[in-house]
This record gives C-alpha cells, sequence and structure tokens, in this order.
C-alpha cells in the first residue's frame, strides 16, 4: 500500500500573510461554472491515542466514502471576495461566513497562486450537518476542486492535499474518496483495497455534536476511568487487522464480527453516549431490527448500522424511521468515489449577482 502524506499544520492558517505574492485576476473557466460532487465518510474504525501536548490525538482511522453527497458549484463573480450561498436539509446551520471550510479552502488556494478571489460558492447539502460525516469537510474538498478548475490553476494532487491538510484531519480523505487508513490526526492517508460493496443505513439524529466537545469527553472518561488520558498513558492507536481484512475481502459479516470485537470500533463512542444518551436507544433499536452491526460514525451524533443487502438496508431504514430514536435514516452504499468534478453542473445555481438575503460575504468589496 502507498501512504499518501498531506503535509500541512494542525490548524486553519490565513493566506494573507505580508509579503506574499502580489494577487492577480482569477482566470474562470470558458464554461463559466464548475461543480464538484464530494462524498460522505463512515469511520468504521477510529482509535483514538492518548492527548499529544499539542492538543490533538494520533488516530488510526479507517474511512470508508459512502453514496451521500453534497455538491459545490463555483460560479465567477465580478466583484472581489468570497460568498456563499446553502441549498438542502439543515442549510440554515451551515455557516455563510469564513468560519465555513469551503471559504477557506478557496482563500488558501487563491493565496497559493496569488490570485484575487472572485467567487461565489453555491453548496447543495445533502451530507447531514455536524452528524460525525464530515460535512464540512466534504464542502471543503469541493470547494478546493472546484476553485482549482474555475480558475484553471493546475495545481497538483500533492498540493491539494497539502492545503487539505491545513484544513482539517477529514478534509484530505474528502479528496480521495473510496477507502483509506488515515494515521497522525487522520490527513495521512494510505488507501485500502475492499473487495465488494458494503451496505449501510445511517439514522440522522436531532441537531449536532462538537466533535472537540467528544475528544473532550473521551480525556474527561479516560481519567475517570483511571487509565490516564495522554500519550504516555494511552497505546499507540492501531488498526484492526481482522477489519482490513474483512475489507479487502468484501465480507460483511466478517467486518461486523470485526466491528462488535474488541480493539475494532469508535473510540469516541463512549465519549458521545455519554454527551448525547438518546443514541444507546437509536442503537438498540437497530440491532432489534436486525443490523449486523452498529455504531456511532467518528464524533456523532449519527449512528452507522451495516446491513447484509441493500435490500436487507432499505428494510432497517424504514424501521429505524419507525421506532421514533432518530430523525430520520438514510441508506447508502460504500466505498464511493472521493472528490468529483460534474461539468457542466447537473442543478443550476443560483445566479452570481445580486447575493440573495442570507448570502454572507467572506471578502465584502470595498
Amino acid at each position: 500500500m502507498t501512504g499518501i502524506s498531506a503535509r500541512g499544520q494542525h490548524g486553519p492558517s490565513s493566506p494573507h500573510s505580508p509579503g506574499g505574492p502580489a494577487a492577480r485576476p482569477a482566470r474562470a473557466a470558458e464554461d463559466g461554472s464548475v461543480t464538484v460532487r464530494v462524498p460522505a465518510k463512515v469511520n468504521v474504525q477510529l482509535a483514538v491515542g492518548g492527548l499529544r501536548p499539542d492538543g490533538f490525538h494520533d488516530l488510526a482511522n479507517v474511512f470508508l466514502a459512502v453514496g451521500l453527497h453534497d455538491e459545490i458549484t463555483a460560479v465567477p463573480a465580478g466583484a472581489p471576495g468570497i460568498t456563499v450561498t446553502v441549498t438542502g436539509p439543515d442549510a440554515g446551520q451551515v455557516p455563510l461566513d469564513r468560519t465555513n471550510l469551503a471559504v477557506r479552502a478557496a482563500e488558501l488556494l487563491a493565496a497559493r497562486h496569488g490570485i484575487e478571489p472572485r467567487v461565489r460558492l453555491h453548496i447543495a447539502k445533502d451530507i447531514p450537518v455536524a452528524g460525525g460525516m464530515a460535512g464540512g469537510s466534504a464542502d471543503a474538498a469541493g470547494a478546493l476542486l472546484a476553485c482549482d478548475a474555475l480558475w484553471d490553476t493546475g495545481t497538483s494532487r500533492e498540493e491539494l492535499l497539502d492545503v487539505c491538510a491545513e484544513l482539517g484531519s477529514d478534509v484530505p480523505f474528502s479528496l480521495l474518496g473510496g477507502a483509506a487508513l488515515g494515521r497522525g490526526r487522520g490527513e495521512l492517508l494510505t488507501p485500502l483495497d475492499v473487495g465488494g460493496t458494503f451496505h449501510w443505513v445511517f439514522a440522522v439524529a436531532d441537531g449536532g455534536l462538537s466533535t472537540p466537545a467528544v475528544y473532550r469527553e473521551c480525556d474527561r472518561l479516560r481519567e475517570v476511568s483511571g487509565t490516564g488520558a495522554t500519550v504516555t498513558d494511552i497505546p499507540d492507536p492501531e488498526p484492526s487487522r481482522p477489519l482490513l481484512g474483512a475489507l479487502a475481502a468484501g465480507d460483511a459479516a466478517a467486518l461486523a464480527d470485526a466491528l462488535m470485537a474488541g480493539g475494532a470500533g469508535n473510540d469516541l463512542q463512549a465519549a458521545a453516549l455519554s454527551l448525547r444518551p438518546s443514541l444507546a436507544d437509536t442503537l438498540a433499536a437497530g440491532a432489534r431490527a436486525g443490523a449486523l452491526a452498529g455504531l456511532v460514525s467518528g464524533s456523532g451524533p449519527t449512528t452507522a448500522f451495516l446491513a447484509g443487502s441493500a435490500g436487507e438496508a432499505e428494510l432497517l431504514a424504514r424501521a429505524l424511521r419507525d421506532s421514533g430514536t432518530c430523525r430520520t435514516a438514510r441508506v447508502a452504499a460504500s466505498p464511493a468515489a472521493g472528490a468529483t468534478l460534474l461539468t457542466p453542473a447537473r442543478t443550476p445555481a443560483p445566479t452570481a449577482a445580486p447575493a440573495p438575503p442570507g448570502t454572507a460575504s467572506a471578502h465584502p468589496p470595498a
């Protein structure tokens, strides 16, 4: 397996550094706008190491991209700045300013190429918001690829991965898709073989969970248990070999066995359940309905259930919806492709001007 190193800072940095290259006008693609489709993810294993001195945790993170998608459209704008509009489920929960990772992705790409950004980003949401499925990270990867095509910057895949790593731990995988083992903070990726299609049901909860809050609760629970929470207390995280073997074989039953065995699954699940006890009811409902395995997806609160077939997934989703333990249940298969250009856009984005009410500008014109 070949490792892909996405180097970068541990957190976002401002692209407007003194002494940088002079800004030049961006060049729009000939067809005017660019749309990119990006997948959600499920962590079939999330092994969390101890708290590092820099405040992060080393991970052994087995990512699977799944067939729930957002679409990000980059539209050339006449005035300087980056504006954002959002449609779809829970669109009102998505920030429209530069706290949105998609805006920061466009900023970082423009800064790398000395471009004055002039773009409108439209995000058509279908990935649950703040649900532990990397929807914000996916939007960042999509904006990065869309703006690269729109501005004709010709950024290499290695450079794109570097920018992704600056934006966040899950963003590099959102760009690549498929299946991968994430090391470091999750940004150092090794692609994984998957020998077949896995069928999932995702039970979407009301509201979200803060990822930093879930990690803090994980540390607190470790301290309370007496194991300690730092890198000197917790063994280095390692992937489950039975789990990787089940993925490579395309064997859903073996994957379920690995997920339910000790040493696999999600080390953040106990913390998510501590902060949102009602998720235990959702997991129990999925088990009663015949799921092969169930776990909290990432930092939650979405819960993921493995089914034996597409038909079984549909029946499981119906049972979860009827259980009253979740807001809705979505069916998706994995693995799925990473960020993918769709040009021209399959559905029109709002026109570039004037911006409708509710649109925020991250770089308002002077």
